[in-house]
């Protein structure tokens, strides 16, 4: 009797010691709050706006890649996308929770791609510590997977040319041509990624496939139609000087600024205020449209990496033209022929003037998410709270984005023909990436 009563104890306290974990529960949330982090992680390190491009798009595919291999609604980008190939699959034995992995995979590869890896390490840890908590068999097999196919991405990653970008010729002022490019004020800069169009792009077929005209044929003689632009710039400049900070122009100019390393000089100390890049910027608008939509996580990682995809050609092919036309700034011109003390409202940023880079970004991630979302989707733009400015209502991602083009017309820094070529440069862009990227297989979730 005794032996039967201390083997049906032992049964007991056994069955008693052994927990039923729940599986692990992501959500949409989870994803823009890590997304979040890498924003505040790219601010704090400073790159500058086509490298940021990169660093979104990559963790972006990976954290895609495992979404559509346990969401059948999803289709994978291989053969979509250049050289990207199967990523491994999970070992069906071990409880892998996909969205877990997913979220992993991206952080992981987040860490890899900003140079301060401590500020996604910790906040990694403290999610893997929540996880294994709450499941930690599950946590332990979906780690192993998203770490493994992270692995497998940074791979085809590496075979994108940057590394070799990274060892070719700084860009020099050689030529005694007034219409090239000259480092602007106050910190005299070279210009940043020469070389960017030599990075393989994702969609498009290459960097030159959306050249743009030319810009007007330099000329300062009175009556042209490049002295006409310039001479736009400095009068639209000054009118609105005049009104201060209190003009709508002054206010739309700051808003779409997204210059990640403003130089400010103090006496004898010249430091940097920092901020996202434009491609962050459209990032924060894929959030709110994405939050605004209710998207689950499935939905919101496909938002973000289509997002993440056009901006990251977009970047490839704006740097493309900015190189080829090599034209010189609005500030230096202003300050040879009209006025050495003028300031534009912004500070110019460090590489050539035509096409303008945030007018072709914008262009392209407007018209991405108007074909998630529908272009009729009014938002509150909240995205520069962090930064001091308040929030911008818009009907739709096209306003946004024709604000976010003359932005540039209203700082001082472009021209009308590198905004207006250059927004148009960018929806084209985005419309070949809609035709030829198919990552919605039906309509229970949308494309």
């Amino acid at each position: 009797m005794n032996k039967i009563y201390l083997l049906v104890l032992f049964i007991v306290t056994i069955f008693s010691c052994t927990k039923n974990y729940e599986s692990i529960v992501v959500t949409s949330e989870d994803f823009h709050k890590s997304v979040d982090k890498v924003v505040e992680t790219m601010v704090h390190d400073i790159f500058s706006p086509p490298v940021a491009s990169r660093i979104f798009t990559y963790p972006d595919v990976a954290a895609y890649e495992i979404i559509a291999l346990g969401n059948d609604n999803y289709k994978s980008l291989v053969g979509q996308v250049k050289d990207l190939t199967e990523i491994p699959k999970p070992d069906i034995s071990k409880p892998v929770n996909y969205r877990v992995a997913a979220l992993i995979a991206h952080l992981d590869l987040d860490r890899r791609l900003v140079f301060s890896e401590a500020m996604i390490t910790n906040y990694r840890d403290s999610l893997y510590e929540i996880w294994s908590g709450k499941n930690p068999k599950e946590f332990e097999a979906s780690k192993e997977y998203g770490l493994k196919v992270a692995d497998y991405i940074v791979k085809w990653m590496d075979k994108d040319n940057y590394k070799q970008t990274r060892t070719m010729s700084k860009f020099t002022v050689i030529s005694d041509d007034p219409s090239r490019w000259q480092p602007t004020p106050p910190a005299y800069i070279d210009g940043i990624e020469p070389h960017w169009s030599k990075i393989r792009p994702f969609v498009i077929d290459s960097a030159a496939q959306f050249k743009p005209i030319p810009p007007p044929p330099f000329s300062m003689k009175e009556g042209t139609l490049f002295y006409k632009e310039l001479k736009e710039v400095f009068d639209v400049g000054n009118e609105i000087t005049k009104i201060g900070d209190s003009s709508e122009q002054v206010q739309i100019a700051r808003f779409w600024d997204c210059n990640p390393y403003v130089s400010v000089t103090r006496g004898h100390l010249m430091f940097a205020t920092k901020k996202i890049t434009p491609g962050a910027h459209w990032i924060g608008i894929a959030k709110i449209a994405c939050r605004n939509d209710n998207a689950d996580f499935d939905k919101s990682v496909m938002v973000y990496t289509k997002t993440a995809i056009a901006i990251a050609d977009g970047f490839i092919s704006c740097w493309d033209e900015k190189y080829r036309s090599n034209l010189i700034r609005p500030e230096t011109l202003i300050n040879q022929y009209f006025d050495d003390n003028w300031k534009p409202i912004l500070q110019t940023p460090p590489f050539p003037e035509y096409t303008s880079g945030h007018s072709v970004v914008s262009g392209a991630a407007s018209v991405i998410l108007a074909s998630v979302f529908g272009d009729d989707f009014p938002f509150n733009d909240d995205t520069e709270l962090p930064y001091g400015l308040p929030v911008r209502s818009f009907n739709s991602f096209s306003q946004a984005a024709d604000e976010a083009a003359i932005s540039r017309m209203y700082g001082g820094i472009h021209y009308r023909a590198a905004i207006e070529v250059g927004v148009q440069q960018g929806r084209d862009l985005g419309k070949f990436v809609v035709n030829n990227l198919t990552m919605v297989k039906d309509n229970k979730a949308s494309n």
